[in-house]
């Protein structure tokens, strides 16, 4: 098996609802996130790879339009715009287009990721 992943980063805004009041993710603020995909694949294409990172220009694309210096709150309700549902939001996203995708990881901060793999 081959495995290749690329990063893209944005800022956005966001808080969380159903938290206490005094939760500091409860109140409106901003992180400058970093989404990764993950492909994967049993053979390579003919030259030589999973899939050519150039190829992946549109993931760029895509999270500069609809995510980049953004509320989130604005893009996903009613669901809590958590690394969670965005990591999964993202990859139902990509997925048509990127057969190989098999995981998104979303960093809100350098110590923290989630993964959504289905």
């Amino acid at each position: 098996m081959y495995k290749i992943s690329k990063e893209f980063a944005f800022s956005a805004a966001h808080s969380l609802f159903g938290l206490p009041e005094e939760h500091p993710c409860s109140r409106l603020h901003g992180h400058n996130y970093v989404v990764t995909v993950h492909l994967k694949a049993d053979k390579l294409n003919p030259q030589g790879f999973v899939r050519d990172y150039n190829e992946l220009s549109f993931v760029k694309d895509y999270i500069d339009k609809n995510l980049d210096h953004r509320n989130l709150n604005d893009i996903m309700a009613p669901l809590n715009s958590s690394a969670e549902n965005i990591a999964k939001m993202l990859f139902e996203a990509f997925k048509p287009k990127l057969p190989e995708l098999y995981a998104v990881e979303v960093s809100e901060t350098p110590k923290t990721s989630a993964i959504y793999e289905p």
